[in-house]
């Protein structure tokens, strides 16, 4: 059976300590990207496997990394082609074949590195990708993978394709789809509102779906979406 891996990035917008602990609690492995470790040491909490480079961690993080003894560690030259989330990705697909990603502190800072980081996860096709954030929890959606939400009734839902080329599906939601194209970033699928257990298809192409934990925030009524 595949396992699940949780991926702690570098964003320099962290997840909270309770996240971090539930999800960690969730998981098989934890590996630190870099700057990561110091989350997760915020947290009370350790890794399996520490990859980057070090230029963004801590000292004290950096001191744990060049004496580590209860966690491996994937070290990486600083001028390197690679982003430490490639990377860490790489090393998931090589110790754990198959297994499903939950990556955090994924989002916010840097608005490039945000949408790079975007683009390696929409890479990974080896098995189902989440994005657990404080206010957000999202999931990539490759062709042919659909993603079931019960119990979010009232909830803010939107979807945007990540390739070209990309055919959705969605239901019990107050917009409703059936095999609809999405152009590429087109803001169709954005501010939806669920409304009772919903299913999200993807047909064709690849698409970042997103539920925001909180309640329905703008105008929802049948002629105009805000």
């Amino acid at each position: 059976m595949a396992c699940k891996v949780l991926v702690v990035c570098g964003s320099p917008v962290v997840a909270s300590a309770d996240l971090l602990r539930q999800l960690a609690g969730e998981c098989d492995h934890v590996v630190a990207v870099d700057r990561g470790l110091d989350a997760l040491l915020g947290a009370g909490l350790g890794c399996d496997v520490y990859v980057g480079d070090a230029d963004t961690v801590s000292d004290a993080g950096r001191a744990l990394v060049d004496d580590a003894t209860d966690f491996e560690v994937e070290r990486h030259d600083p001028y390197k082609d690679s982003t430490d989330l490639a990377l860490a990705l790489d090393s998931v697909r090589r110790r754990w074949p198959g297994a499903e990603v939950v990556a955090t502190c994924a989002t916010g800072g840097r608005p490039d590195m945000s949408l790079s980081v975007l683009g390696l996860l929409a890479g990974y096709a080896d098995a189902p990708v989440w994005i657990e954030e404080d206010e957000v929890t999202a999931r990539i959606l490759h062709q042919d993978e659909s993603w079931t939400i019960e119990g979010a009734e009232g909830k803010t839902f939107s979807i945007i394709a990540i390739a070209s080329n990309t055919e959705i599906s969605e239901h019990g939601l107050e917009w409703e789809l059936d095999h609809a194209p999405l152009g590429l970033l087109a803001d169709t699928g954005i501010s939806n509102v669920v409304r009772s257990t919903a299913k999200i298809e993807v047909h064709t192409g690849t698409a970042i779906a997103y539920l925001l934990h909180q309640g329905f925030i703008g105008t929802a009524d049948k002629n105009n979406r805000s």
